[in-house]
């Protein structure tokens, strides 16, 4: 990886819809140059996905909450599968520490969310922080764009 694949990837995190024509004028090499690099990026694992970045209140999801899990080893096996089912699972990861798993949620309310910490609950004992506010949002990583960095391909 180069200097200008990291730009690219910078725009990409702050606006996945630029144009290629919007990256060439930022990067000063051609829209087919940025497009071989995406597709490169994209072949290795660099560029996972595209997402939207929802604004959870305005669709009626007020509850954003972080819930610990101290999950039971022998419950592993039906665990990871539970968990990619439920849509309100915005992250699952698996940490060090007295908990186990930490999951970021988004619930209608309060009473919704008790009643999926009341499910989630078979799997181990369980802590629940409710967020107030976000001081920082989701937004990438600034990645160092004025040096270069070896990938594991160079």
């Amino acid at each position: 990886m180069d200097k200008t694949d990291l730009k690219i990837l910078n725009a990409l995190q702050t606006d996945a819809r630029i144009s290629l024509k919007s990256l060439a004028d930022q990067c000063f090499i051609s829209s087919p140059a940025i497009s071989a690099r995406i597709t490169r990026l994209k072949k290795n694992g660099i560029i996972r996905d595209y997402q939207a970045n929802l604004n959870y209140e305005k669709l009626n999801y007020h509850i954003k909450a972080y819930i610990q899990l101290q999950l039971d080893p022998a419950k592993k096996e039906r665990f990871y599968p539970f968990v990619t089912t439920v849509p309100n699972i915005l992250e699952c990861d698996c940490v060090t520490g007295e908990y186990s798993q930490i999951l970021k949620v988004v619930f209608e309310s309060t009473q919704v969310l008790d009643e999926f910490v009341n499910r989630l609950q078979k799997f181990g004992k369980t802590s629940t922080q409710i967020v107030f506010s976000t001081s920082v949002t989701n937004r990438g990583l600034k990645l160092p764009d004025d040096q270069d960095i070896k990938s594991d391909n160079d």
